[in-house]
């Protein structure tokens, strides 16, 4: 346990959250103040500088309770992508035996082909 909050990957953490907070805190004493000084839409952003330190804290404790997936869970992983990528191996070998390419679709895709190995004009500016 004590290494989940003292691993060189948790103190970084810290650091992160500590900033995050700070630069929440001092947010909120800058939107009170502009508030207070007549600008009623600041009002709003006073209120969501804590809730942005709440989702901040809340991070924080995802990024700590990360757990990570056991070998059981990996070869399950593994076997499941395994048998998908087989699953659609069939499935391309099927449809390509059953029907053949629509000669329109077929010269739409030499279409795309030849685009994406063409040089591309800059558009600058867009």
């Amino acid at each position: 346990m004590a290494s989940k909050y003292f691993s060189g990957r948790a103190l970084v953490v810290h650091v992160a959250l500590a900033a995050w907070l700070v630069m929440c805190v001092l947010a909120d004493w800058w939107q009170v103040g502009r508030a207070f000084g007549g600008n009623s839409l600041s009002f709003l952003y006073a209120i969501e500088w804590p809730c942005f330190a709440v989702l901040g804290l809340f991070g924080w404790w995802q990024l700590l309770h990360v757990d990570k997936p056991t070998e059981d869970q990996e070869l399950a992983r593994r076997e499941y992508e395994e048998r998908m990528r087989a699953e659609a191996a069939l499935a391309r070998s099927v449809d390509a035996t059953l029907e053949e390419e629509d000669p329109e679709l077929a010269a739409y895709n030499d279409h795309l082909a030849k685009l994406a190995v063409a040089p591309k004009k800059k558009l600058w500016g867009h």
